[in-house]
């Protein structure tokens, strides 16, 4: 009598346990992950921010995936709006392991700075738990917009930086030839 209470138990630990496994595995199928990133105004034109560069508040993004084999859209976000300090969050339902995803530059609000930066238009994301990453935040490389015509005080602040001059004529910037 013993013995059959011992193999009922063995059988409901068994049926317990492998019950807990599937939901669990069907938990991890709809992983819920939470972009972050953050928009500014590249100020000096260089591609990259400076301790002049601004954040825009009202910029809009969106997140697109798209499978790696046949390019089709396996997801697309609504159009994203960043807060008074330029950042934003994209919530993502799923795991998007077979497919490259980016956050992309839509629209700025300000007319003075709303040509997106070639190098910072868009930003590549891995929503997937099976590249070693853990955990349910990811963040986006910064994205930038380029400011209309470059600030003054770039010019002083590249040359300390040691990399820029601004060229008067042309309101470009150049590599400085003292590199």
């Amino acid at each position: 009598m013993a013995n059959i209470s011992i193999i009922a138990l063995l059988c409901f630990t068994i049926c317990v346990s492998s019950s807990l496994s599937y939901s669990h595995g069907a938990a991890e199928e709809k992983m819920q992950y939470m972009v972050v990133g953050h928009v500014y105004c590249d100020t000096c034109r260089v591609e990259f921010e400076t301790k002049l560069s601004e954040p825009i508040s009202g910029a809009v993004v969106k997140l697109e995936c798209r499978n790696r084999t046949d390019e089709a859209i396996t997801f697309q976000s609504q159009e994203i709006v960043a807060d008074n300090f330029g950042d934003y969050h994209i919530i993502v339902e799923g795991d998007y392991e077979e497919s490259d995803c980016d956050v992309a530059l839509v629209r700025s609000p300000r007319a003075d700075c709303s040509d997106p930066t070639e190098a910072w238009r868009k930003s590549r994301v891995v929503l997937t738990t099976f590249d070693g990453l853990s955990g349910k935040l990811r963040f986006a490389n910064n994205l930038g917009f380029k400011k209309d015509k470059a600030l003054p005080q770039c010019t002083r602040i590249l040359q300390e930086m040691g990399y820029y001059e601004l060229s008067q004529e042309s309101g470009e910037l150049s590599h400085s030839s003292e590199l």
